[in-house]
């Protein structure tokens, strides 16, 4: 007998052994189960968010009030109490959340990524990527209170006219939040980059930040890029910080104007808080908006990762 048949008949004999099959049988059962339960939570959403839409409420059995879908994506009044859902109002606040965390956290935790990836040594990136992951196990909550009692009083001193609620500290503590994940990504992209490249960089007469700006982020940049995404992903969808943070009223605001920044609103998850904690009816109209937040939510969400794959797959390094 050859060598690759005697390889394939044991290959077969340990795939059709017991052990191996309730392995297999059980990664399978794991696998299904996330799959189930990502169709269970869309269909959900657009089951329940179609109830909440004039045009798709008929044929979901609902007769009583709803609302116009196009008045609920292009509206920029969000008034529950005058049956006005205009989603603009709060998607813009979430971006303003997100812009504000992105200019905070992309610029420090690349850097802190180069620094543990070139510069720390062995000793001291042992210590140091360990600390930095503790700031992803702080509850989110205690950020909240973090950015309420501290962040926003130092924030007055320079800018008196800023209200207890707003979207400057809220944005800060999200880009505080997401920095670990922005770091410890980016430096894992990092270290996947081969020495030698390094070396020939360092033969050619380049100094360590050449190398490291020149030639080791280009590299990574498929992984330092799906970092940036995943962390933005996090800061669209964190609740209970903007919740305490930027304030419970939802008004439009401009995120291309910096001065909007000192203003409070309403972002999208902290509305979804806002309704559960109302005295709002199950079924009614109120409640329904709940699950078109959600499904708006969702979307966004899904669409950056589709951006994230795309980049990662598009410019991946093999070496």
């Amino acid at each position: 007998m050859s060598t690759d048949e005697l390889e394939s008949d044991i290959t077969r004999q340990t795939e059709n052994s017991p052990r191996e099959l309730l392995t297999r049988t059980f990664f399978f059962l794991c696998a299904a189960l996330s799959i189930v339960t990502t169709i269970s939570i869309v269909v959900l959403l657009v089951t329940e968010a179609a109830k909440f839409f004039s045009v798709t409420a008929p044929l979901m059995g609902v007769t009583g009030q709803t609302a116009s879908i196009v008045d609920f994506l292009t509206g920029t009044t969000w008034e529950i109490n005058s049956g006005e859902f205009g989603v603009l109002t709060l998607v813009s606040a979430t971006l303003m959340i997100t812009i504000g965390s992105a200019v905070i956290a992309i610029p420090l935790g690349v850097a802190t990524a180069i620094f543990l990836s070139e510069y720390a040594s062995q000793r001291a990136r042992s210590l140091l990527k360990p600390a930095l992951e503790i700031l992803a196990g702080v509850p989110t909550v205690v950020y909240g209170f973090f950015a309420l009692i501290y962040i926003t009083p130092a924030l007055s001193v320079v800018f008196p006219s800023i209200g207890t609620f707003n979207m400057l500290s809220a944005s800060i503590v999200v880009g505080i939040m997401i920095i670990p994940m922005v770091a410890s990504i980016s430096e894992d992209a990092m270290s996947a980059v081969p020495d030698d490249l390094r070396q020939a960089g360092y033969g050619m007469g380049a100094t360590k930040f050449d190398v490291a700006t020149g030639i080791v982020v280009p590299a990574a940049l498929s992984g330092i890029f799906s970092s940036f995404i995943l962390a933005l992903s996090r800061a669209i969808g964190e609740t209970m910080a903007v919740t305490i943070a930027a304030g419970s009223r939802a008004q439009f605001l401009n995120p291309a104007n910096p001065a909007s920044f000192l203003e409070g609103s309403l972002p999208m998850t902290a509305a979804m808080v806002q309704l559960l904690l109302g005295d709002i009816t199950g079924g009614g109209l109120a409640y329904r908006s709940l699950f078109a937040i959600g499904l708006v939510l969702f979307v966004i969400t899904l669409v950056m990762n589709v951006i994230s794959d795309f980049v990662a797959q598009r410019y991946r390094e093999e070496y």
